[in-house]
């Protein structure tokens, strides 16, 4: 499961590793954009498997943030 952009912006800061653990609901990237900081949080619990992006991209609305892998 994809956690995608909301917005356009820059990624201010990455708040999860590879392969750690997440709840649903937990902040895992906060994205500036017009001098605002924008938190973007996972809704499933599980592993994180793949960061793409790195602090100071530039992103796209829509585009992927970070990889869950969803845990039942």
């Amino acid at each position: 499961m994809d956690v995608q952009a909301q917005m356009a912006g820059t990624v201010f800061r990455i708040l999860v590793e590879a392969g750690q653990t997440v709840n649903a609901g937990e902040d895992v990237v906060i994205l500036e954009s017009m001098k605002m900081e924008i938190p973007h949080s996972t809704p499933v619990g599980g592993i994180v498997r793949e960061i793409y992006v790195q602090e100071g991209d530039f992103i796209d609305e829509g585009q992927k943030l970070v990889r869950i892998e969803a845990q039942p």
